[in-house]
């Protein structure tokens, strides 16, 4: 009788340590995934004061644009160092809204479309974004894989108990400017 119950407790024992290890590399896979995002958007951020400069003398009609640009920007930044996701999503949803905006405007000025510096600040942004959307899509896919692992019988019995809480899916709130189209009015 004895042994059987060292057995189990010793079955238990290694599920355990097994489970909180398991659960250990999630939580730090989710912790990198989401830094992985935070240098894309660095790299977004750094791009951005290039590009207002290199289109603000064509586009003088178009002041209000690159202020929205940059404000949007200082937001963003701001909120990526207080630490809140949510926050921190609002304004790079404000930000891709603004660079959209701009990057739509900006394929009416045929200057622009020919300059050839312009025309790289334009293609290292798009590229940028790119790297932003694939980052927060692994982001998501670890998240969800840490807080199912969380979530899963037996886990689940004793994931809170270890100090595991589940982490943020980065996802768009309902009412986020960046689920909207963007608008351009061409008339001046």
């Amino acid at each position: 009788m004895m042994i059987a119950l060292a057995i189990v407790l010793l079955v238990l024992g290694g599920w355990l340590v097994m489970t909180f290890n398991g659960l250990i590399k999630l939580r730090n896979q989710v912790a990198n995934a989401f830094r992985q995002i935070d240098v894309q958007l660095k790299r977004r951020h750094d791009l951005i004061p290039n590009l207002v400069e290199s289109v603000k003398g064509e586009m003088k009609f178009e002041k209000d644009t690159l202020e929205r640009v940059i404000q949007a920007r200082a937001a963003a930044i701001s909120a990526g160092q207080g630490g809140n996701t949510g926050d921190m999503l609002a304004k790079e949803g404000l930000l891709t809204q603004a660079l959209g905006r701009l990057i739509a405007i900006s394929e009416n000025y045929p200057n622009l479309k020919a300059n050839e510096s312009v025309k790289k600040l334009m293609e290292e942004l798009t590229h940028t974004e790119n790297q932003i959307g694939f980052s927060r899509q692994f982001y998501n896919d670890v998240v969800t894989k840490f807080n199912t692992d969380q979530q899963v019988f037996p886990t689940n019995l004793f994931s809170s108990l270890l100090g595991f809480t589940p982490s943020t899916l980065w996802e768009l709130p309902a009412d986020s400017p960046e689920r909207e189209n963007v608008k351009v009015n061409l008339a001046i």
